[in-house]
């Protein structure tokens, strides 16, 4: 029997964890500032459900499908939105919620995509122009917090429906949209060729066309819009047109996020609708934001090592931790309490011994300066 995990799937321990744990401290924090309430939603829901109204999307037909005891057809959330048909029923609007937690999709495993991956969401139910700036701004304060510089890139499904109205393709919308979102993965000459088979080969050549172009179509107009609201947060986004985001629900405008330098998406999200409401939202994945993100523990973290003086050791421990100090009691040999301090990243290691009782007094190891100090113990 293998102990491994299966393969698309991963344990976090130690560093990873606590940075984990981190992300989603300042995610929390940033989401409720703006006013956004939690929400937890089950792992598991119906498979009709899950699929809802885009069943020929790609993350649609990844999902992990199951059967319980009762033959019912099941399947693991690859997202959260859905499930908002169900949450935003009968509540005022407009209803603010975010949701952190494990998403499932059964695709191949990448570089940095897993099949099982933590998604942090904010959206807003019943939303305008004014909640996508907000929720843009959000999103720029939580990257900025984790010391990652972000590029937003901004577009309109709305704009890009319009563009094709207007060079007269009324067939395969949704799946030439979906060719012109590759476009930073495979690159120019890929996407054309693959728009060729779809008779839209023209299409990447018209997006490259000024304002003047643009400025007729009322989508435009919305991302002009958006950009205004954003200047009034401070938030620099960009008119990128070749974003467009691959789920089909989305209907007005769309935001990718990366950081700047680097090609990966750390954060997308849009406008759509859900029970003819309109809403707007964004989504992070957090094993991504992990790669990239930099932050510094700020919590001071002690090793106690107790040298047969447990009382002592314990009334020091909650001394510290009063004061907002990580405080661990070590009981072992003292000559692995080093070793140990390491292993597991203790900044600081005092010993507890009778002399040290004795006088009051206890030296504190820096284990990265090697020097030491002296805590008083009463």
């Amino acid at each position: 029997m293998t102990t491994q995990p299966v393969k698309g799937f991963r344990d976090f321990s130690g560093e990873d964890a606590r940075k984990m744990a981190e992300i989603k401290k300042i995610i929390v924090e940033t989401f409720e500032a703006y006013g956004f309430e939690p929400v937890e939603t089950p792992v598991i829901e119906q498979e009709e459900f899950v699929k809802g109204s885009g069943p020929g999307d790609e993350a649609v037909s990844d999902i992990f499908k199951l059967q319980d005891k009762g033959k019912r057809n099941l399947a693991l959330r690859y997202e959260f939105t859905f499930q908002l048909k169900r949450i935003a029923k009968n509540k005022k609007l407009p209803y603010k919620r975010y949701q952190i937690g494990e998403v499932f999709r059964d695709e191949p495993v990448a570089q940095n995509r897993l099949r099982q991956f933590t998604q942090a969401d904010a959206d807003v139910v019943g939303s305008n122009i004014r909640n996508e700036a907000e929720i843009l701004a959000l999103t720029n304060e939580i990257l900025r917090r984790l010391g990652i510089n972000p590029a937003i890139l901004i577009n309109s499904r709305k704009l890009m429906n319009e563009i094709l109205e207007d060079l007269n393709i009324r067939k395969n919308k949704e799946q030439i949209l979906r060719e012109i979102d590759k476009y930073d993965k495979l690159g120019e000459k890929e996407v054309i060729s693959n728009l060729r088979k779809l008779d839209a080969n023209k299409v990447i050549q018209v997006l490259k066309q000024g304002e003047e172009y643009f400025s007729k179509f009322s989508g435009y107009k919305d991302i002009i819009s958006l950009i205004e609201y954003c200047k009034l947060y401070g938030v620099q986004v960009l008119f990128s047109p070749t974003v467009v985001r691959g789920l089909s629900y989305y209907n007005g405008n769309v935001f990718e996020v990366k950081e700047k330098g680097i090609k990966e998406t750390i954060a997308a999200g849009g406008s759509y609708m859900i029970e003819k409401i309109q809403c707007t939202g964004i989504s992070f994945g957090l094993e991504r934001l992990m790669n990239i993100a930099r932050i510094k523990e700020k919590k001071e973290k002690y090793l106690i090592v107790s040298l047969n003086q447990d009382r002592k050791a314990i009334e020091l421990s909650k001394k510290l931790r009063s004061k907002n100090k990580t405080a661990s009691i070590f009981y072992g040999k003292p000559s692995k309490s080093l070793d140990y301090s390491n292993s597991y990243g203790f900044g600081k290691v005092i010993f507890v011994g009778e002399k040290e009782v004795k006088s009051g007094k206890f030296k504190v190891k820096d284990m990265k300066t090697g020097k030491e100090n002296i805590l008083k113990g009463s």
